[in-house]
């Protein structure tokens, strides 16, 4: 199945890690450490989903503060900072209903999107490829950040629905790990980037 197909099949708790997941492995972005997200993925591992979601999600935007800058001609980097900071701010106080689906919706976007910004062989300021027909299968010519990107994207959501490997909460151990790695990725390529500049 495409990404969208996925995302539409979703329960709620999937759905909130999927999103989750895309802004962890964005949270290089944000200068946050590998730990500042962890209460809200445990807040998913409770069976009583999210019921401290909103508490942890606070105490993540205290960690991670979201000012905006002044608007005008942004740099690839500044904008991928931007939809960064937008998947944290627009986050549901409770990871239920609709509010919930289109944060998964608009987080899976975003990270491809902040990964097109980012990619090495793309100048600062390039336009953002056209990720919604990469999301929903049309994935010729894509450049390599962005397609590991929406590998990882895809199989967030097939482990969390099970796919033969289990139940959607022992899912997200496996999800973190999938998480972490694109993380590990994205720091580097940051730091890279900074390097060029320096």
């Amino acid at each position: 199945m495409s990404l969208v197909e996925l995302i539409a099949q979703a329960d709620e708790r999937a759905l909130a890690a999927s999103g989750l997941a895309c802004l962890d492995r964005c949270v290089p972005l944000l200068g946050g450490d590998d730990e500042v997200l962890r209460p809200l993925w445990t807040s998913l591992a409770d069976p009583a989903v999210g019921e401290t979601w909103g508490e942890c999600l606070e105490q993540a935007r205290a960690k991670l503060p979201a000012p905006f800058g002044e608007p005008g001609e942004e740099a690839g980097e500044d904008r991928a900072v931007r939809l960064a900071r937008q998947m944290l701010a627009t986050a549901p106080a409770v990871p239920a209903g609709t509010p919930v689906r289109v944060w998964a919706d608009a987080c899976s976007v975003a990270s491809l999107r902040i990964h097109r910004l980012l990619e090495v062989m793309v100048p600062a300021g390039g336009a953002d490829d056209d990720v919604d027909s990469r999301r929903e299968g049309r994935t010729e010519g894509m450049s390599p950040l962005v397609a590991a990107e929406l590998r990882r994207q895809i199989t967030v959501l097939e482990l969390l629905a099970g796919n033969g490997t289990g139940p959607a909460v022992g899912g997200l151990r496996q999800v973190l790990v999938v998480s972490t790695e694109g993380r590990r990725v994205l720091r580097a390529v940051v730091s890279r980037r900074a390097r060029g500049r320096s």
